[in-house]
Protein backbone atom coordinates (compact mmCIF):
# COMPACT_ATOMS: atom_id res chain seq x y z
CA UNK A 1 0.00 0.00 0.00
CA UNK A 2 1.28 3.22 -1.01
CA UNK A 3 1.31 6.67 0.69
CA UNK A 4 -1.05 7.84 -1.66
CA UNK A 5 -3.67 4.75 -0.53
CA UNK A 6 -2.69 4.63 3.40
CA UNK A 7 -6.03 5.52 5.16
CA UNK A 8 -5.58 8.37 7.76
CA UNK A 9 -8.20 8.12 10.85
CA UNK A 10 -10.87 11.21 11.40
CA UNK A 11 -13.61 10.69 13.81
CA UNK A 12 -16.64 12.34 13.15
CA UNK A 13 -17.65 15.71 15.77
CA UNK A 14 -21.23 15.23 14.62
CA UNK A 15 -22.22 11.70 15.55
CA UNK A 16 -18.83 9.94 16.81
CA UNK A 17 -18.32 7.47 13.60
CA UNK A 18 -14.65 6.71 13.04
CA UNK A 19 -13.53 7.33 8.77
CA UNK A 20 -10.84 5.96 6.83
CA UNK A 21 -10.01 8.77 4.55
CA UNK A 22 -7.43 7.75 1.83
CA UNK A 23 -4.42 10.52 2.68
CA UNK A 24 -4.68 11.67 -0.88
CA UNK A 25 -7.95 12.40 -0.63
CA UNK A 26 -7.88 14.16 2.71
CA UNK A 27 -8.02 17.72 1.13
CA UNK A 28 -11.57 16.68 -0.80
CA UNK A 29 -14.13 18.03 1.26
CA UNK A 30 -14.27 13.88 2.48
CA UNK A 31 -17.99 13.75 4.94
CA UNK A 32 -18.64 11.19 7.13
CA UNK A 33 -19.79 8.09 6.12
CA UNK A 34 -22.25 7.42 8.51
CA UNK A 35 -23.83 10.69 8.78
CA UNK A 36 -22.58 12.51 5.64
CA UNK A 37 -21.42 15.67 7.47
CA UNK A 38 -18.35 17.67 6.66
CA UNK A 39 -15.01 16.44 8.19
CA UNK A 40 -12.52 18.36 6.67
CA UNK A 41 -14.04 21.00 4.95
CA UNK A 42 -11.59 23.98 5.97
CA UNK A 43 -13.45 25.19 8.38
CA UNK A 44 -12.79 25.22 11.77
CA UNK A 45 -14.99 22.87 14.04
CA UNK A 46 -16.67 24.38 17.45
CA UNK A 47 -15.82 21.34 20.10
CA UNK A 48 -17.29 21.43 23.57
CA UNK A 49 -15.98 19.06 26.78
CA UNK A 50 -18.77 16.03 25.92
CA UNK A 51 -16.88 15.51 22.30
CA UNK A 52 -13.28 17.21 22.70
CA UNK A 53 -11.56 13.76 23.61
CA UNK A 54 -13.77 11.54 21.43
CA UNK A 55 -12.75 14.23 18.19
CA UNK A 56 -9.21 14.79 19.20
CA UNK A 57 -8.28 11.54 20.38
CA UNK A 58 -9.20 9.62 18.13
CA UNK A 59 -7.93 11.53 14.58
CA UNK A 60 -4.55 11.06 13.46
CA UNK A 61 -4.05 14.62 11.69
CA UNK A 62 -2.72 16.91 14.03
CA UNK A 63 -5.40 18.94 15.30
CA UNK A 64 -4.49 22.12 16.10
CA UNK A 65 -7.36 23.92 19.46
CA UNK A 66 -8.12 27.31 19.35
CA UNK A 67 -8.85 28.09 23.62
CA UNK A 68 -10.66 31.14 23.50
CA UNK A 69 -14.12 33.04 25.10
CA UNK A 70 -16.31 35.33 23.50
CA UNK A 71 -15.42 38.47 26.30
CA UNK A 72 -11.88 38.23 24.96
CA UNK A 73 -10.73 40.94 22.71
CA UNK A 74 -7.53 39.05 21.42
CA UNK A 75 -9.74 35.82 20.63
CA UNK A 76 -12.42 37.68 18.78
CA UNK A 77 -9.63 39.85 16.52
CA UNK A 78 -7.47 36.29 16.03
CA UNK A 79 -10.91 34.34 14.72
CA UNK A 80 -10.70 35.23 11.40
CA UNK A 81 -6.98 34.43 11.01
CA UNK A 82 -7.31 31.07 12.32
CA UNK A 83 -10.21 30.61 9.84
CA UNK A 84 -8.18 31.85 7.23
CA UNK A 85 -5.28 29.15 8.81
CA UNK A 86 -7.47 26.32 9.00
CA UNK A 87 -8.60 26.80 4.99
CA UNK A 88 -4.81 26.59 3.84
CA UNK A 89 -4.36 23.54 6.58
CA UNK A 90 -7.31 21.76 5.18
CA UNK A 91 -6.66 18.48 4.16
CA UNK A 92 -3.21 18.42 6.74
CA UNK A 93 -4.54 18.90 10.03
CA UNK A 94 -7.88 19.50 11.51
CA UNK A 95 -8.40 22.85 13.02
CA UNK A 96 -11.05 23.24 16.44
CA UNK A 97 -11.97 26.30 18.63
CA UNK A 98 -13.19 25.37 22.61
CA UNK A 99 -15.08 28.40 24.53
CA UNK A 100 -13.24 27.90 27.83
CA UNK A 101 -16.13 29.57 29.87
CA UNK A 102 -18.46 27.36 28.13
CA UNK A 103 -16.56 24.26 28.68
CA UNK A 104 -14.36 24.58 31.72
CA UNK A 105 -13.72 20.72 31.55
CA UNK A 106 -10.90 21.22 28.65
CA UNK A 107 -9.71 24.49 29.40
CA UNK A 108 -8.69 22.89 32.92
CA UNK A 109 -7.56 19.63 31.61
CA UNK A 110 -4.83 21.57 29.75
CA UNK A 111 -4.11 24.12 32.68
CA UNK A 112 -5.01 27.11 30.22
CA UNK A 113 -4.05 30.36 32.39
CA UNK A 114 -4.28 33.27 29.47
CA UNK A 115 -6.70 33.03 25.86
CA UNK A 116 -6.24 32.70 23.42
CA UNK A 117 -4.14 29.65 23.29
CA UNK A 118 -3.60 27.12 20.38
CA UNK A 119 -2.34 23.90 21.46
CA UNK A 120 -1.51 21.51 18.62
CA UNK A 121 -2.34 17.62 19.73
CA UNK A 122 -1.46 14.64 17.93
CA UNK A 123 -3.85 11.97 18.80
CA UNK A 124 -5.19 13.60 21.77
CA UNK A 125 -1.76 14.43 23.36
CA UNK A 126 -0.24 18.01 23.43
CA UNK A 127 3.22 18.39 21.10
CA UNK A 128 3.11 22.51 21.39
CA UNK A 129 1.51 25.65 22.82
CA UNK A 130 1.64 29.04 22.23
CA UNK A 131 -0.62 32.15 23.98
CA UNK A 132 -1.35 35.32 22.13
CA UNK A 133 -3.12 36.19 19.32
CA UNK A 134 -1.36 36.15 15.50
CA UNK A 135 -1.76 36.25 11.80
CA UNK A 136 -2.80 33.12 9.47
CA UNK A 137 0.01 33.45 8.56
CA UNK A 138 2.02 32.80 12.00
CA UNK A 139 -0.70 30.06 12.76
CA UNK A 140 0.29 28.19 9.50
CA UNK A 141 3.79 27.80 10.48
CA UNK A 142 3.76 27.64 13.71
CA UNK A 143 1.48 24.27 12.89
CA UNK A 144 4.30 22.84 11.08
CA UNK A 145 1.93 20.36 8.77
Amino acid sequence: MDAASTPTHVACPHCAALNRIPSARLGEDPVCGRCGQPLLDGRPLALTDADFERVTARTELPVIVDLWAPWCGPCRSMAPAFEQAARELKGRALLVKVDTDANPHTAARFQVRSIPTLLKLQQGREVARISGAMPAAQIVRWAGV
